[in-house]
């Protein structure tokens, strides 16, 4: 089985515009492209966990967040770094695009993503990490049975804790965050060594 990193979008892989498929306004966050050519050398896999309501409100069609992954993972491979998947939640329960205007188990933070990615992908949840700028994400996380990063870069805003969000660790950059899931991949190995 593969060991996965699997990232949030907005906020987290790129800056977050809201609602946006305009590909001119993607930008990725700071320190990312070093801290995943690091995470791919050490044999992760690289996967897009996002919500995307703005399907089930009707400001934009499921192609054009195709047409977004494409350009994300173009400009990605560009740099070296090859993304071994996209899976996205089209829900939301308020939304006004009926078929999609429904409560599901994929929308963060019910970890239907990562299930799905992992047995399409054949990983190993528990050699496996969530990265996310809210706690939603480690929640969908934590409830895969992944380890899980809160990056915090100021947008989450409840702060509502309990063992189901809790993150394994909290860290301010890209660099913090991959240095500590390659130095708990190391320390694992050198036990299993043992």
């Amino acid at each position: 089985m593969k060991k996965a990193v699997f990232i949030d979008k907005d906020g987290t892989l790129i800056k977050n515009v809201p609602y946006n498929v305009d590909t001119r306004l993607i930008t990725f966050e700071e320190q990312v492209i070093p801290a995943l050519r690091l995470l791919q050398s050490n044999g992760y896999q690289l996967i897009i966990i996002s919500n995307q309501p703005g399907i089930a409100f009707g400001y934009f069609s499921e192609e054009a967040i195709q047409q977004v992954y494409q350009f994300i993972a173009t400009r990605l491979l560009l740099q070296g770094i090859e993304l071994n998947g996209f899976y996205y939640c089209p829900h939301h329960v308020e939304g006004t695009n009926r078929p999609y205007a429904k409560a599901c188990y994929c929308r963060k933070p019910m970890p239907g993503l990562l299930l799905k990615a992992a047995m399409d992908i054949d990983i190993d949840l528990e050699s496996s990490w969530m990265i996310g700028d809210i706690l939603h994400d480690c929640e969908a996380g934590n409830r895969a049975g992944c380890a899980t990063i809160l990056l915090n870069t100021g947008n989450e805003t409840e702060w509502v804790l309990n063992n189901n969000r809790r993150p394994d660790y909290v860290c301010s950059s890209w660099s913090e965050a991959a240095g500590i899931i390659i130095q708990y991949a190391n320390a694992k190995a050198s036990v299993e060594r043992v």
